[in-house]
């Protein structure tokens, strides 16, 4: 897997996405400066690669920026309450649309299962984590995860 997707890779998917589907042009995400961020009430939307190659895209952030990011992907105000299913729906698209990008450089594809959202990333013990990518959308901190799950390659 690393040597066909590399961290710079996972960060022009990132910012190909937010750039076309939440802020309708390119510059509010960049690389995070300084230490990776530690995440304060975390939300985290994850699709699970399974082919030739099993594995995790993970999308990490706080509660305030995954509902920022529902609002602005949903075409909702600012004030605008965001619900339980709205935020499960939008930023488990996100980690939808990064799951399908991610599968698309992978030399024989595979399939993608759902989206899920929950407060932790659940993992088996042999996941290995291949990119852990530390984001800032309009300062705020966002990180994309890319994990190796072999357990998903048993039948």
């Amino acid at each position: 897997m690393s040597a066909e997707v590399e961290v710079d890779q996972v960060l022009v998917i990132a910012r190909d996405i937010f750039s076309s589907m939440i802020d309708g042009e390119a510059g509010f995400l960049e690389s995070w400066v300084g230490e990776p961020p530690v995440l304060v009430d975390p939300v985290v939307a994850w699709v699970d690669l399974r082919g030739p190659w099993s594995g995790r895209a993970a999308l990490r952030t706080e509660t305030p920026t995954a509902h920022n990011l529902s609002r602005a992907l949903l075409g909702m105000s600012a004030d605008e309450e965001v619900s339980d299913a709205d935020l499960a729906d939008a930023v488990g698209e996100l980690a939808n649309v990064v799951g399908g990008n991610v599968k698309a450089l992978l030399p024989e594809g595979g399939k993608l299962g759902l989206p899920e959202v929950a407060a932790d990333l659940p993992l088996s013990d042999d996941a290995v984590l291949m990119h852990g990518v530390a984001l800032a959308w309009r300062g705020r901190p966002l990180v994309v995860e890319i994990w190796a799950l072999p357990t998903l390659d048993q039948p």
